[in-house]
């Protein structure tokens, strides 16, 4: 397979096989590591997300997702059986990210950022160089 957003197509899945999916429309190929302390404990370490239109996210195994309210307008979706962490998404919110280890190789996808790096473990030292902010990237 292509690189994600080349051909607007990728696969993915937890780790048991009960949750699949495939992402028909364009993928992020930017990729966030987040830091936040929810990602830490969701993750056992920083989360890196990728996103994608819910409506392009086509997903056999829906039955075996399990979403959990974390905040007031965020929802966390794991597979039930295994445990792996899946998706992220903002209450409302028409966009899906996907956690960017569940995609399928080659992802073609880059990390491109760490957010909430305020909040990032004691243990973590970010030596890539990449762009850290102490929250949000957005605006």
């Amino acid at each position: 397979m292509s690189s994600p957003g080349k051909n607007d197509s990728a696969t993915g899945h937890c780790l048991c096989g009960a949750v699949n999916f495939r992402i028909v429309g364009p993928l992020r190929p930017l990729v966030s590591a987040c830091h936040c302390s929810q990602c830490r404990r969701f993750h056992g370490a920083p989360g890196a997300y990728t996103a994608a239109a819910e409506s392009d996210v086509i997903i056999d195994g829906r039955d075996s997702i399990r979403w959990y309210s974390s905040s007031p307008d965020v929802r966390r979706g794991f597979c039930m059986t295994c445990g792996t962490t899946l998706f992220w998404q903002e209450i409302g919110a028409k966009e899906l990210d996907i956690v960017a280890g569940t995609i399928d190789l080659p992802s073609g996808l880059k990390l491109a950022r760490h957010i909430y790096v305020a909040s990032k473990g004691d243990y973590e030292v970010i030596a890539d160089g990449l762009p850290q902010f102490p929250a949000s990237s957005r605006g």
